[in-house]
């Protein structure tokens, strides 16, 4: 298994493979390998670099396993069938309420902005000014590798480079207010990404579970195989006219669970902790700044 972290080093970013519980700084070419993507386009492998001296996780600090981004993140709504329910009679949903849109018959897309994106440890910004109703969403992620446009449900498995994890922050009053989703859950800091991409050949999607915690409390376990619309659908449709490219990240959608899943809604506040695990990834830790 390939499991791919970023962390700081004394000049700047470091691609490290994690292996037997520790850390390995990659190096190609003389110098240290500062993003993923050489790696995820196919110019590097595991055979073309060198590892250095192992770190134990506790003596590095991980940052987000992407250092840059094509373009948005693309997201998926209501992709699960319990929370496609739970969300669409909560009263947060603008996008439609009546009995047809309980369960979406085709995928809901949008987008988060890259500049969202932070690292594991890194703390989550409620933005106290613009939300009091702050939720969490736990996701797969998928990271595109080989681009293409039009590719074939068969196909699309192929271009995939691997997995990490995505915690799709929302400020649930913004989304409801400006009856679209962007402005909700794009804010800075809003899009947790970690620990690591893993290698598609190491994720089992048959067997894969997205877990979540808050502060220690489990809220959110389904399996993946649970999607409404699965892995290769969802890289068929999206690039059903338009190029997906290398590095593009497509997260999932999110199980039941989310804050305004309870009565009252549950929803996040200062010094939170949240949790995504998803194995062999590992877990995604942000607490509410």
């Amino acid at each position: 298994m390939t499991a791919w972290c970023r962390i700081r080093g004394d000049a700047g970013p470091v691609v490290a493979a994690r292996q037997n519980g520790h850390l390995q700084p990659a190096r190609a070419g003389g110098r240290s390998v500062a993003d993923l993507h050489p790696f995820i386009r196919g110019e590097l492998g595991v055979a073309d670099v060198t590892f250095g001296a192992p770190i134990a996780p506790s003596d590095a600090e991980l940052l987000a396993p992407m250092g840059s981004f094509p373009r948005n993140i693309f997201c998926i709504g209501k992709n699960y069938r319990e929370h496609a329910l739970e969300f669409t009679t909560s009263g947060f949903d603008s996008s439609g309420t009546a009995a047809e849109d309980l369960i979406p018959t085709a995928p809901i897309v949008f987008s988060k902005p890259f500049t969202s994106v932070i690292g594991p440890g890194d703390l989550i910004d409620p933005h106290p000014h613009l939300t009091s109703m702050l939720d969490y969403e736990a996701e797969l992620a998928i990271v595109i590798g080989r681009g293409g446009r039009d590719i074939a449900l068969a196909d699309a498995l192929d271009h995939v480079f691997g997995y990490t994890i995505v915690n799709d922050v929302t400020a649930r009053d913004r989304q409801r207010h400006h009856r679209q989703w962007l402005l909700g859950k794009g804010m800075d800091t809003f899009c947790p990404m970690g620990p690591a991409v893993v290698t598609a050949d190491e994720v089992d999607l048959a067997s894969t579970v997205v877990e979540c915690r808050v502060n220690g409390e489990l809220r959110q376990k389904a399996p993946v195989a649970d999607l409404i619309f699965d892995v290769p659908t969802l890289i068929r449709d999206l690039s059903a006219g338009m190029t997906l490219v290398p590095g593009d990240v497509i997260a999932t959608g999110t199980p039941a669970g989310v804050g305004i899943g309870f009565d009252p809604p549950r929803f996040l506040r200062s010094g939170d902790e949240v949790a995504a695990t998803i194995e062999p990834i590992g877990t995604l830790t942000n607490r509410i700044g």
